[in-house]
């Protein structure tokens, strides 16, 4: 593979979802929805009732029925508040009502308060003609019995947990956790808290991918620092691969002396893929080592963003249902100057500004900072140049957690 063209990106995805296909979790749980959020329904959710389970009043106002009324005004006969059980509409009179309240059997209309006149006699007096069926929501508007109002493979956010409350339930089937083996090569790395030697590093990566990991559902194991040395290297993925769904690794899958992880991926396990024409993220190395599938990020901290965001995210997302993996993205105007073309399509810290993309200053791929100050990627596509005022693909971050 060392001589292989550089890969789309598009091919890297659709080769990481093949794999992804093959290795989709079965199992699943039931949990409370107090911390279903982020999971992955296993199971369609099928409504058990209807909503609303009756007619009930989009608006405070006045129900009345319209059938031979002749406009005049008309005395109140009842008060309906929410969560009353109202008595049928006596003939010839309208009832106090309120939001959400339950419509009066025989009332086929509501009147916001706004249009109408409380007489001195007390008779409510209607200033604006009247429709049946104005300002009561239907039962059964928004979701009828049977209806299935979530299909599995949803990732579960707030808003389709209230869905879920909403019929009633406590809990949700979601398929389990991905359990990733977290590792991170490489002489230089030194974790927070400990001394820093001379040329060494603290190890940021694993704070990054610890929390994005969580983010999408996965059970992380810390499988701590691995040094460069591909005896090691080798014994510790064949330790890993008991137990764990995917074992993802940061640093070492380059082409030097030291790069270890990706030479013994590409000696002793089943590469899939290795050099991607991006920019950041070239080195990213997939396979598998005994029956676990390996991917392998850039130890550049931006590096390891870019491929994370755009590729592991995808196939971790997948390996639990999700169907809908892209990321939402949208066309931004930019505000800066990209004179020089690219043979890989490279992606860019920015920030949203007036309504127009600008640039961290430094687009190093070791620096992390300009992740903090932005909002999300421009994408430079291989060939292209950008002028201000010109349009590109913008990837926001939050798509990406």
């Amino acid at each position: 593979m060392s001589g292989s063209p550089l890969l789309p990106l598009e091919e890297a995805i659709s080769r990481l979802l093949a794999m992804a296909e093959t290795q989709r979790l079965q199992d699943s749980e039931t949990v409370p929805l107090s911390v279903a959020r982020q999971r992955v329904l296993a199971n369609d959710l099928v409504a058990t009732l209807d909503l609303p389970p009756w007619p009930n009043s989009a608006m405070d106002g006045y129900a009345l029925n319209l059938e031979g009324w002749d406009g005049q005004p008309l005395p109140v006969s009842q008060q309906v508040f929410a969560g009353q059980v109202p008595e049928a509409l006596t003939p010839g009179t309208c009832a106090r009502i309120f939001t959400g309240a339950p419509v009066p059997k025989g009332a086929n209309a509501v009147e916001m308060q706004e249009n109408t006149e409380v007489l001195d006699d007390g008779r409510i007096r209607f200033k604006q003609p009247l429709i049946p069926g104005c300002n009561i929501r239907a039962q059964g508007q928004e979701n009828r019995a049977g209806d299935v109002l979530l299909h599995a493979g949803k990732r579960l956010g707030p808003f389709e947990l209230a869905v879920a409350a909403a019929q009633g339930c406590t809990h949700v089937q979601v398929v389990r956790r991905p359990r990733v083996a977290l590792l991170s090569t490489g002489n230089e790395l030194v974790e927070p808290g400990m001394p820093l030697r001379p040329g060494s590093l603290y190890n940021s990566n694993r704070t990054l991918l610890n929390h994005w990991l969580s983010a999408l559902g996965c059970e992380v194991i810390d499988a701590g620092i691995l040094p460069d040395d591909a005896r090691q290297t080798r014994l510790r993925l064949d330790q890993l691969q008991h137990g764990t769904d995917l074992i993802l690794t940061t640093g070492g899958v380059s082409a030097g002396d030291a790069d270890c992880l990706g030479q013994v991926l590409r000696e002793c396990g089943k590469p899939l893929l290795w050099k991607l024409s991006i920019k950041p993220g070239k080195p990213l190395t997939v396979g598998q080592f005994g029956k676990v599938p390996v991917i392998g990020l850039p130890g550049n901290p931006t590096s390891a963003l870019v491929t994370f965001g755009l590729l592991a995210r995808v196939y971790l997302l997948r390996i639990q249902g999700v169907e809908d993996v892209e990321p939402l993205s949208f066309a931004v105007t930019v505000g800066f100057a990209w004179p020089k073309p690219g043979s890989r399509r490279e992606y860019l810290r920015a920030r949203l500004e007036g309504g127009r993309a600008v640039l961290y200053p430094n687009q190093s791929s070791g620096v992390l900072l300009g992740a903090s100050w932005a909002d999300g990627l421009v994408e430079v596509l291989e060939g292209r140049t950008l002028q201000a005022g010109e349009t590109a693909r913008f990837i926001p971050f939050s798509e990406l957690f």
